[in-house]
């Protein structure tokens, strides 16, 4: 059985990029495979949030109203196993500063406006010790993570150089459907980039936000270009083929406008989260259930960190 790990950033609510890219994969895979999921809190800290907290608590309630299962899974918040942190830093004298200065994703945030500091820059040896240190095999990223887990394998094999077969090499796993999921801007959806659609809004919000999507300015009776359209490329995800050649045929028609392509987007976005709500309502009433599931997962997730950094720890020399 393979054991697939991934993390989401506790850092803001949780928007449709997060579900089809992460969240909805990972829940597909619990069933038959060793399934870990964490909140990266620590991640978080990247962002300089002040409400990691209430994030955390608000990510954890979505994955398990989504379906996470915690009887078939781990799943834990990422700071309740501090051995994460002590291989993190293990690994940063692994890590050569020039993979780090090549990482496309710091570049891009700085670009954004982002601001460059210590814990951004050096994102990808969190992100490898949260990985190394569960000898996960499988990896679900989106595109623009693949990256980062080739980083992981450098400095998993530059340790393992030094101190052979430590560290298992993972592999990523990109859904090619679902690989980037385009913002209201076309561009990445991202939290960062405040151009996101997110679960569980309000229908006022959530049709402010749809009609919100930019699109060019062809006329309402003039035929339409869908495969660059955000509007179509956002509905690729909640309709299926018969659908979407439908959706294809309005556009060609030249009798519709792009308000009628968002409406239909709408209606598809609405019915596919129905059925999630009365779940997450019940979560957010008893938030000591929440915390009671997390702690068990960490305790889990505790017992597997702590013999490998037990392993580490006398590899280098700290237990004496």
């Amino acid at each position: 059985m393979k054991k697939i790990l991934s993390g989401i950033q506790a850092s803001g609510t949780s928007h449709i990029g997060n579900y089809f890219g992460m969240i909805k994969p990972m829940i597909d895979m619990q069933a038959n495979n060793d399934l870990f999921a964490f909140i990266a809190n620590y991640h978080a800290v990247t962002s300089l949030n002040e409400n990691i907290s209430e994030h955390t608590m608000n990510m954890a309630i979505n994955f398990l109203a989504l379906g996470l299962n915690p009887d078939k899974c781990t799943f834990w918040v990422q700071s309740d196993v501090k051995e994460v942190l002590e291989l993190y830093w293990i690994l940063s004298a692994y890590t050569p500063f020039g993979l780090l200065e090549r990482a496309h994703s710091f570049k891009d945030k700085v670009a954004k406006g982002i601001p460059a500091n210590h814990a951004l820059f050096s994102y990808p040896v969190l992100m490898a010790a949260d990985i190394l240190l569960y000898d996960a095999n499988i990896i679900p990223v989106g595109k623009d993570q693949i990256q980062h887990i080739e980083m992981t394998r450098d400095i998993a094999i530059k340790y393992n150089n030094k101190f052979d077969n430590t560290f298992v090499l993972p592999e990523f796993q990109v859904d090619s459907n679902v690989a980037t999921v385009p913002g209201v801007d076309g561009a990445k959806m991202s939290k960062s980039y405040n151009n996101t659609i997110e679960l569980f809004m309000s229908p006022k919000e959530l049709k402010k936000r749809v009609m919100s999507i930019q699109t060019d300015s062809i006329p309402l009776d003039k035929p339409k270009e869908y495969k660059e359209c955000n509007v179509y490329n956002i509905s690729k995800l909640f309709m299926n083929e018969d659908e979407l050649e439908l959706l294809r045929d309005r556009y060609r028609s030249g009798t519709e406008g792009y308000g009628h392509f968002k409406l239909s987007l709408l209606e598809s976005i609405t019915n596919y989260f129905e059925p999630f709500y009365e779940k997450r309502e019940y979560y957010l009433k008893h938030t000591d259930d929440v915390r009671d599931i997390l702690k068990s997962g960490a305790t889990k997730a505790s017992s597997i960190a702590k013999n490998k950094m037990n392993t580490i720890r006398e590899q280098i020399g700290l237990i004496y």
